[in-house]
């Protein structure tokens, strides 16, 4: 059963997740405890083999050996470092989860179909409820079909055909004709081909009444019968199998190379010597810190193979984990609801009536007192809604565009690069024969006078200023 927490993180607070940390069901340490008691046992051999005993109060391996495996276990120590673990394994992980999410919006539901079914098909006699109730079953029975396939749930509960007829998803001469039709490939999709006849059918005799309908129906179908193609084709086509096999060898060779590599050994004879002083004595050769259990190493494991493990879990969400799709409770469900939906509920609607916002303008449902405070808040307007604008007037008139400034010049476009580098003329955003069409009251010409800065061309200033003259006076002609 699929392991829900929702509520339990449904507000933020001190500690949310901390107390996830205490279920065993679905949990990491539920998935991972016998690899990680494996890990410890193996290291453990390995030190003592290493370390003096009480029983053996002499060292197991000479001078020699320790000095070999101490040189081991630092090549280990070096070698582990060049597997780039976390690339590989985080990159694999992601793709699991996607894929495993596109998995569980492939499995089909009938809810879209049911309601085109209780509104298109018609007719409240005893035929009109069988082809209601027969169209819905045999779009149940296809999904019935393919989860039969692919998930290890739905496979034991209905292990052969007969199964699948005594839960009433499909009858004896439907179950004959469904064994007659030969094929070397699976055949779920053949209740979808009965469905388009049958409502092919329904219209001929007028129990669809128009084409439009009747094309809808079909379209709902084929969505139906796309996601139980999807389905199957995900549990056909797995993630490329060298990509596990690269995934589970480098997380593998990983913890191999830190059993050895990660052991307690002597520091190398003269690595921590240092120039002494006169009269200094010469201190103790210091290496790593000594700690009988590697508190490190093993949260190391802890993370590294347990992202291993969500991939291994994750990889096929229809078998029998705790975190598995709930498949068989799907197929309760949707059989369910779809046979509520297209006989039980149709053309069963309540009476019509004012509703208690009726004469309101701007009707505002009640609250309770622990979402009161909800209503202090401003509704969203947008983000620019509280921009302070500029109080210049003259910024909020409209001018027109002339043709040529459609495409300003390269200098137009860099006005303020153009005047570092010494260009002869000015370069103006707006063509100052755009300010000639001004929407509104003309403008006066000591609005258009320019001011010439230093630096700037003066015959180029002096042209400006002859031509903001000449629009002005249009302007004040008009």
């Amino acid at each position: 059963m699929t392991v829900s927490y929702t509520l339990k993180v449904a507000e933020a607070r001190f500690g949310g997740f901390s107390s996830l940390l205490l279920r065993w069901r679905g949990s990491i340490y539920k998935l991972l405890y016998k690899e990680f008691l494996l890990f410890i046992a193996l290291y453990a051999m390995l030190s003592m083999a290493y370390r003096p005993t009480l029983d053996h109060p002499r060292l197991l391996l000479t001078q020699e050996q320790r000095h070999v495996y101490a040189q081991v276990a630092r090549y280990c120590n070096r070698s582990a470092d060049l597997i780039p673990l976390s690339f590989v394994l985080g990159f694999y992980v992601t793709l699991v989860v996607n894929r495993w999410w596109s998995q569980y919006t492939s499995i089909p539901l009938p809810d879209q179909l049911m309601c085109v079914i209780s509104a298109s098909v018609h007719g409240v006699d005893q035929r009109g409820r069988l082809l209601r109730r027969t169209l819905i079953r045999y779009a149940n029975l296809a999904s019935v079909l393919v989860l039969r396939s692919v998930s290890t749930r739905v496979l034991k509960r209905f292990p052969t055909m007969e199964h699948v007829v005594d839960a009433g998803f499909m009858s004896q001469e439907e179950r004959k004709k469904f064994e007659s039709l030969k094929s070397d490939f699976n055949k779920y999709w053949i209740p979808c081909v009965w469905f388009t006849n049958l409502a092919a059918q329904a219209r001929r005799d007028g129990r669809i009444h128009d084409d439009i309908a009747f094309c809808l129906l079909l379209e709902e179908l084929n969505k139906y019968r796309a996601k139980c193609s999807m389905l199957f084709h995900y549990d056909w086509i797995s993630i490329p199998l060298v990509y596990t096999q690269v995934v589970t060898i480098a997380v593998y060779s990983f913890f191999a190379l830190s059993l050895v590599g990660r052991q307690f050994v002597e520091p190398e004879a003269g690595a921590a010597k240092e120039p002494l002083e006169p009269g200094q004595k010469p201190a103790p050769a210091l290496g790593d810190l000594d700690m009988y259990v590697p508190l490190t190493t093993l949260l190391q494991f802890f993370f590294y193979a347990g992202w291993l493990k969500v991939a291994e879990q994750i990889i096929n969400p229809f078998g029998e984990d705790d975190d598995d799709f709930e498949t068989n409770q799907l197929i309760d469900r949707n059989l369910q609801v779809s046979l509520l939906s297209v006989d039980d509920m149709y053309q069963n609607l309540p009476p019509m009536e004012k509703d208690p916002y009726w004469d309101e303008e701007q009707p505002q449902p009640p609250y309770t007192v622990a979402t009161a405070a909800e209503t202090l808040r401003p509704s969203f307007l947008g983000s620019t809604f509280n921009l302070r604008m500029s109080d210049d007037p003259e910024q909020s008139l409209q001018v027109e565009a002339s043709p040529g400034s459609a495409r300003p010049s390269p200098a137009a476009q860099t006005p303020l690069l153009s005047r570092f580098l010494g260009a002869g003329a000015p370069s103006p955003a707006i063509s100052l024969r755009n300010f000639g069409r001004v929407r509104g009251a003309p403008r006066t010409p000591h609005l258009l006078r320019v001011r010439t800065e230093e630096g700037a061309d003066p015959e180029a200033a002096g042209c400006i200023e002859e031509e903001a003259m000449e629009l002005g006076e249009e302007a004040l002609g008009h």
